[in-house]
């Protein structure tokens, strides 16, 4: 496989990270296809003796917030009615308008016939009565009103419809392949569709690109039209960590919740679908929460710019470059395995100068007993310039003799 004009070798570079530091690691040679880089990414739960808990629910999965991996899961793919978890993506949306300047918090909502009409859960707006969009959202998020769902779509599109193809491609744009979104609200139909893996990408980037509007996922009660109305979601009362995000409910769809907590540092999202009652989709989403906190640490292995591997350059000014990412580097391993992660550096050999800071030049594999946990980009820290005419003909004939 080529890389730019060089031959792929992999680059192996092994870090028991308990005992010795990261810019220190050795390398050696690999096979080119080692099995370690070109397996698929596992959840961490396959590398833990502990066993995945029973829920009662159709499918669920745990996603660590900060490195994004899937702690565990039960039936990801499987395609299952969102209900009203569709919501989450329709005040992403919203969100990214307030934050576009396309509107504005104060700005009036028209309340469309359409709207004042829909079926469900409802926020009880009414045409001609002045709502603003600060307070749709509240009427989305806290009292789930499809009422407040349809009038925010036709604010930021036009008709229902329109919203709903721009919610479709929302999602492809966030990585959610496997869903379709055919309306505003989650009402059922048969092509409004997704997985609680897609619902986990959506969650997580909700709270990663709006952090400064995310609260009000942890609001209590709302009062709109003299009528209040409190959040669905128990866990806000039972777990003072719990601080979203959206429950939902169809007779097809079972019951449904989406819950995040933060403790410490840490901060793990439950998506489960399918339970019989509320109370069980509270139970287990819980229970999901504390299995994942209980067992497994998320860990900084690097810090942000700082090298994760010091590899040979050839033809350069200097002999080495530090290769790594300008994030921090963590990962998600079971409690008691910080000493068994290793780092798989897969990379152009030889390296050739010059090379530009934020260059990329391969992948990084994070993983624990051989299995792969996780993958980021490799790339140039720091810039190498090339050498003069004498110093690289030096290097290119030790490149040759070799």
């Amino acid at each position: 496989m080529i890389f730019g004009t060089s031959m792929w070798r992999a680059v192996v570079a092994t870090a028991w990270v308990a005992s010795m530091p990261l810019q220190a690691l050795s390398q050696t040679t690999a096979p080119s296809t080692p099995a370690s880089v070109s397996a698929p990414i596992v959840e961490v739960s396959e590398v833990s003796a502990i066993a995945k808990p029973v829920v009662a629910a159709r499918a669920w999965i745990l996603v660590d917030a900060v490195t994004g991996q899937t702690i565990a899961a039960q039936n990801p793919e499987q395609s299952v009615e969102p209900a009203s978890l569709t919501k989450i993506m329709t005040v992403y949306m919203a969100f990214d308008a307030l934050k576009e300047n396309r509107i504005t918090r104060e700005q009036q909502v028209s309340v469309s016939e359409k709207a004042w009409k829909t079926p469900g859960s409802r926020m009880f707006i009414e045409p001609r009565k002045p709502v603003t969009v600060d307070e749709i959202i509240q009427g989305i998020v806290v009292q789930s009103g499809n009422d407040a769902s349809v009038a925010l779509a036709e604010t930021l599109a036009g008709t229902e419809e329109a919203f709903a193809q721009q919610m479709t491609q929302t999602a492809r744009d966030l990585g959610m392949t496997d869903t379709t979104f055919k309306n505003a609200s989650g009402l059922p139909d048969p092509q409004h569709i997704t997985t609680v893996r897609d619902l986990a990408i959506l969650a997580q980037r909700m709270i990663a690109d709006h952090p400064d509007k995310y609260q009000v996922y942890s609001q209590r009660e709302f009062t709109y039209n003299n009528i209040k109305q409190a959040n669905r979601n128990r866990l806000l009362w039972a777990d003072p960590s719990v601080d979203g995000m959206k429950t939902g409910h169809t007779e097809a769809a079972g019951y449904c919740l989406i819950s995040t907590a933060q403790r410490g540092e840490r901060r793990v999202i439950s998506v489960l679908v399918g339970a019989e009652s509320e109370s069980t989709r509270a139970e287990e989403s819980l229970k999901l929460l504390n299995w994942a906190f209980q067992n497994f640490d998320t860990v900084k292995l690097v810090d942000a710019g700082k090298a994760a591997i010091e590899a040979r350059v050839w033809e350069g000014t200097t002999q080495t470059a530090s290769l790594g990412t300008t994030d921090a580097i963590w990962l998600t391993i079971p409690r008691g395995k910080t000493g068994d992660v290793q780092l798989v550096a897969q990379r152009p050999d030889p390296l050739i100068a010059p090379l530009e800071a934020g260059q990329r030049v391969g992948t990084l594999t994070l993983t624990v007993d051989g299995k792969p946990l996780r993958t980021l980009p490799l790339d140039v820290l720091t810039s190498v310039e090339q050498a003069g005419f004498f110093g690289r003909a030096i290097d290119q004939l030790k490149l040759w003799l070799q």
